[in-house]
């Protein structure tokens, strides 16, 4: 695709935050006592008795550092890191929500942001009246608002309530109508924050079709989201944040090959709350992958090995032990694995159980992490479920992600026999 025009570029910019640690009431001080406590302070300082002892009560974050690039009309940038990155700061300050504390932002052209879905709903309204309302306030006229109106409705799937309060809606269909609402508009610059995590899987399914056409109709698109898959699938380019920086800048496969590899670490400790069963003498503690403690999300791309260390600790002896591994996705278990070892006994203290998947075997998607072990003379087991999510990205090139190609690629194939015109195949 030939794009050659800048629309947007972003020089030098930088967002601090200043955290107060002093509470309410200090954010609500009279007058009065502002310069009381302005001289009291001044008091301290000429007889020596400054505040050296006292902790800060305030704090400076910068959330964004020194941010420059440019895209291109018709580019469409996937924006990727983890949270607390940057990522909706920068968007934020792209949609002119808040102004940044240095450097420069130009724009070439209308401007659309879904970054908080539903806000300018009104609950006392019904969904016919907060599309009109909504839509204007997201810049749209009423003429224009009139001739998408059906595609709107139809889209969010509420026809039947249209003159229904909003306050009556569930959240999936209120944030259905907002998405819809939102989506129809038809800026020259459209940037988006994880609007795909509104309402069921069909949903978001339909919802990442919308955004692959609004990809390919040359307009200009920033894309902010967690599923990778997803990004991969519409975006050209990507573009990696890392504590308020950008780290990487390139075609959106290679983004999302070095956000794989540095993984997403979280907590290190398992959650306890998950475990289930009777056998109280062993605990899973840390599951490891590729080498990095894991705490939630983990991503990995379809050309590395996955190799997965679980370790736990038994507080006695154990005989006749064996231990499981298990992936699931959509809540369907598609991957089981024991340890090599048959039931032998697990002595006391911390153990270590190292499992290996193959590359290029899982598809890509999110899949979710269960362990668990059993005494197989005995009826002791434990059983730990949705303990993290690995994300498996896509890496080989477009297209590779479809969803009706399976979960798991086998490494048979099929041959092929051309017959002679005229031979019958026996039955």
């Amino acid at each position: 695709m030939a794009v050659s025009e800048t629309v947007i570029r972003v020089e030098n910019l930088s967002k601090k935050y200043v955290i107060d640690h002093a509470g309410d009431k200090a954010r609500y001080e009279s007058i009065r006592e502002s310069v009381t406590n302005g001289v009291k302070g001044l008091a301290r300082r000429l007889l020596g008795r400054g505040s050296a002892n006292r902790s800060p009560t305030k704090e400076e974050f910068w959330a964004l550092r020194d941010v420059s690039f440019e895209v291109k009309r018709g580019e469409v940038v996937g924006v990727i890191g983890r949270n607390g990155a940057g990522k909706s700061t920068l968007l934020k300050l792209l949609s002119q929500i808040t102004a940044p504390t240095s450097g420069r932002i130009e724009l070439d052209g209308r401007v659309a942001s879904l970054l908080e879905v539903g806000t300018g709903f009104h609950p006392e309204l019904t969904g016919r009246e907060n599309v009109y309302l909504n839509g204007a306030i997201l810049g749209m006229s009423r003429a224009e608002i009139k001739r998408k109106f059906d595609e709107i409705v139809a889209f969010a799937e509420v026809e039947k309530f249209l003159d229904t309060p909003v306050k009556r809606y569930s959240s999936g269909m209120y944030m259905r109508l907002a998405f819809a609402v939102a989506a129809h508009l038809e800026p020259e610059i459209l940037i988006v924050d994880e609007v795909l995590a509104v309402g069921d899987a069909a949903f978001q399914k339909k919802c990442l079709g919308l955004m692959g056409k609004v990809s390919k109709s040359g307009r200009t698109v920033l894309f902010v989201s967690h599923n990778i898959g997803s990004l991969t699938a519409i975006c050209h380019t990507g573009l990696l944040l890392d504590r308020g920086k950008v780290i990487h800048r390139d075609d959106i496969w290679s983004v999302a090959k070095r956000y794989s590899s540095a993984g997403d670490l979280g907590p290190t400790q398992l959650e306890p709350n998950v475990f289930r069963g009777p056998l109280r003498t062993i605990s899973f503690q840390q599951i490891i992958l590729n080498g990095r403690p894991i705490g939630a999300r983990a991503s990995v791309d379809t050309t590395s090995d996955l190799q997965f260390v679980v370790r736990g600790r038994a507080i006695e002896d154990v005989p006749d032990f064996k231990t499981t591994f298990s992936l699931f996705r959509d809540g369907v278990r598609i991957v089981t694995m024991h340890d090599t070892l048959d039931p032998e006994l697990m002595p006391e203290g911390v153990f270590e159980v190292t499992y290996t998947i193959p590359s290029n075997l899982l598809r890509p998607g999110e899949y979710s992490i269960a362990v668990g072990g059993r005494r197989v003379a005995g009826d002791d087991w434990i059983w730990a479920t949705d303990l993290a999510v690995v994300e498996v990205i896509p890496i080989w090139g477009p297209n590779c992600d479809r969803d009706d190609h399976g979960v798991i690629n086998l490494p048979g194939r099929g041959i092929r026999t051309v017959m002679a015109p005229g031979v019958v195949a026996s039955a």
